[in-house]
């Protein structure tokens, strides 16, 4: 085992890491946590000051209220909370103040389950909105896409999915949350020439459509490929690279049919690896993406099924990703993405969603249980840990400076964690 300063000393390379994977273009004004996987879309948090241990009762709580049943992420933005949750036969896009938790304006939007749908888990939204400017662009699980004035919480335009494009959606509901490029919100759609859609952030029209891809749950990345953006999409079998302008195909790996069960988002690192895991008898791969001769070309990697992520995040820090593997049966556990080799598995949670700030791994598991740790490629040190919330709390957390916000289908809190 590792000396606490040789621990230190790589806690303190895997900031220095991640601060060098912030994006060149990111901007002071830009959200909070404006978009699944936060400001860049990997669940990791630019915050430090984090408490390393908490009180036996748990950090401090700020607030906490009851909401309504829902799987969607807490966005933050200038003093205010945005999230989904049903009621009946509504889905309902809420504001909240993110000092109170008081709701400031909430839009319901009539979105009974569609054919086929199954509400074993509920009806609920599952895919997180995102924030762009002064608009707010939500979809729930029978694929109705808004646009709302984030301000008041009107409607400014809709695109209903199913209708459109008779879209049938994953057996749970549509669960992949938007992503922006441009003037554009890019959506994995799903049926023949529209597998993957981008809209037009001011109107809602359709400025192109590609790919033959079914309906799926991963929510799509950008990434810097050899100083060109792409679009990453997981659907089915197939990962591929997409020009986020045109919709053209890039390059694609078809991977065995087991594949298909992927229900989480890859992540990216500046290696050219591209890591996606996947549970339902398929496990974790890594894809090493390249450019020759000006074609990109990729492969895959490895594939173990010793790590297998079911629909939780995961975090990369230098070569390991840390995440929650299995889904019944649930470990904690680190693997290397470029030999696929696992590092070390830890028990005592469920199925669990992670976030990484300040050197420390925040993990929220499926029941509830909120705990703090740290995580190298030797082991997993747990510092504190908590029940706060009931199952299913399937939702990832968010965090803001030192605040904290989590939820379950009927509670939503905020906690201090310095």
């Amino acid at each position: 085992m590792k000396s606490n300063v040789a621990k230190q000393l790589y806690i303190g390379a895997a900031i220095l890491t991640v601060s060098m994977m912030l994006p060149a273009c990111a901007s002071s004004s830009a959200p909070e946590w404006g978009q699944w996987g936060g400001q860049d879309r990997n669940f990791i948090s630019h915050s430090t000051g984090l408490a390393t241990t908490w009180p036996a009762a748990g950090p401090k709580q700020v607030w906490s209220r009851k909401l309504g049943d829902g799987y969607s992420t807490i966005l933050a933005d200038s003093g205010r909370l945005y999230t989904m949750y049903r009621n009946e036969d509504n889905d309902v896009i809420v504001a909240l103040d993110e000092k109170t938790g008081d709701t400031i304006w909430e839009t319901p939007d009539v979105a009974p389950p569609v054919d086929g749908q199954s509400v074993a888990f509920g009806s609920c939204p599952r895919s997180t909105p995102l924030i762009v400017g002064n608009r707010l662009y939500t979809i729930g699980a029978s694929a109705r896409l808004n646009c709302l004035d984030k301000s008041s919480g009107k409607i400014l335009w809709t695109q209903d999915l199913v209708k459109k494009y008779s879209l049938k959606v994953p057996g749970h509901g549509y669960g992949a949350s938007p992503i922006a490029y441009e003037n554009l919100v890019i959506l994995p759609v799903g049926g023949e020439g529209h597998g993957v859609v981008a809209f037009d952030q001011n109107d809602g029209s359709v400025a192109w459509e590609s790919q033959d891809f079914n309906s799926d749950y991963p929510s799509p990345i950008l990434i810097d490929l050899e100083g060109e953006t792409q679009l990453i999409i997981a659907m089915g079998n197939k990962r591929c690279g997409l020009n986020p302008q045109s919709g053209e195909l890039k390059w694609q790996v078809e991977l065995p049919d087991s594949a298909g069960a992927i229900m989480s988002t890859p992540v990216w690192g500046d290696d050219g690896i591209l890591f996606t895991s996947a549970e339902y008898g398929d496990g974790s791969r890594a894809i090493q993406i390249t450019k020759k001769d000006g074609e990109y070309q990729a492969k895959e990697l490895w594939y173990s099924r010793k790590m297998r992520v079911q629909h939780g995040s995961f975090v990369r820090i230098g070569d390991y990703v840390y995440g929650s593997s299995g889904s019944s049966t649930a470990l904690l556990a680190g693997i290397n993405v470029k030999t696929g080799k696992v590092a070390w598995r830890e028990r005592g949670f469920k199925k669990a969603n992670c976030l990484y700030a300040d050197g420390k791994l925040i993990i929220l598991d499926e029941d509830g249980m909120l705990a703090i740790a740290t995580a190298t490629p030797e082991n997993i040190e747990i510092h504190s840990k908590v029940k706060l919330l009931k199952p299913y709390a399937w939702a990832t957390p968010t965090l803001v400076g030192t605040k904290l916000y989590i939820r379950d289908r009927e509670t939503i809190m905020a906690l201090d964690l310095s």
